[in-house]
């Protein structure tokens, strides 16, 4: 992958700093997830916040994050 998996809130809002493609968003995921994990919150504690209202995703959109966040917690180390 061309894109380094953050490893702290910083690195993954520095992935801001890239064009969008498939492994920035990949990595993107996956830095959430390591940070989350780092944090001690457990997978529904991140779906809670990922399912949570806001401006930026419409309620589908939410739903369809959480799932492939699901995932990927399920599939990475």
């Amino acid at each position: 992958m061309k894109y380094p998996i953050p490893v702290n809130s910083q690195e993954v809002v520095a992935l801001r700093q890239n064009s969008v493609n498939e492994e920035l968003i990949a990595a993107a995921i996956a830095g959430v997830i390591n940070v989350a994990r780092l944090n001690g919150q457990s997978l529904e504690d991140l779906r809670t916040e990922i399912l949570a209202d806001d401006a930026l995703l419409d309620a589908q959109q939410r739903h369809w994050l959480s799932e492939v966040i699901s995932v990927a917690w399920e599939k990475l180390p």
